[in-house]
């Protein structure tokens, strides 16, 4: 049986503190039930790298999956392994072919990238496409890459690749702007995520995740940032 998380926790307090500091306990239920997350701290950027896993009876789907260690794969296999895996651009392959290969998992990546993306992909997403029942890609324009995939699940969770990120819990910002292709296309990319009904979460790849009052701090992002 898989340990919960209190008790993880109650085994590190146990644990010697050689063990405590290179342990962390990886696969985390995000806000939903049916919503898990493993991460991995970047020291050159000094933050949170993240992955997420949406667990359905039709197959899990996985958004920019970062190595995992033993522990956290036997976790993955435990909650039914990977069906697709989704990348949301360039920069963030990661361990997504790996992980196709070990599980089979169909590889999806953003169109507008197809011609020079750097792993295989056997489907390529563009604006509004459907990847699953209930997972919606958005193509974004003027990050760093053309065509950047933003996902919506359900209509109230946000997933985001490199653009919208969170430097400081609670609080949204963008790539910096030498980053950015375009940041006048950029800024409108950000305005129409704000623009979305019903966003409660949002889940950067790179920074703090925000569970709650997604809609707002995604409008306090749109403000600061001139059309």
């Amino acid at each position: 049986m898989r340990p919960s998380t209190l008790h993880v926790w109650e085994l590190l307090a146990e644990a010697p503190p050689q063990l405590e500091s290179r342990y962390c306990p990886g696969v985390k239920r995000l806000h939903r039930d049916d919503l898990f997350g493993w991460s991995e701290f970047n020291p050159d950027r000094n933050l949170d790298f993240h992955s997420v896993l949406w667990v359905r009876a039709a197959g899990n789907v996985a958004i920019d999956p970062l190595p995992l260690s033993a522990h956290d794969r036997a976790h993955l296999d435990e909650l039914g392994g990977v069906a697709a895996i989704v990348v949301t651009n360039s920069d963030h392959t990661r361990a997504a072919e790996a992980l196709s290969r070990e599980t089979g998992a169909t590889l999806c990546g953003p169109a507008a990238e197809r011609d020079g993306f750097p792993i295989e992909c056997a489907r390529w997403l563009g604006d509004g496409d459907e990847v699953v029942p209930g997972l919606v890609a958005l193509a974004l324009d003027g990050s760093k890459t053309p065509g950047e995939l933003a996902l919506v699940l359900d209509g109230a969770t946000l997933i985001t690749g490199d653009l919208v990120r969170a430097h400081e819990g609670g609080r949204l910002c963008t790539l910096p702007p030498p980053k950015l292709s375009d940041p006048a296309r950029a800024a409108a990319s950000v305005h129409r995520l704000a623009a979305l009904d019903g966003i409660t979460a949002v889940l950067p790849g790179d920074g703090w995740p925000i569970f709650r009052d997604g809609a707002t701090a995604l409008a306090e992002l749109a403000r600061s940032l001139a059309l």
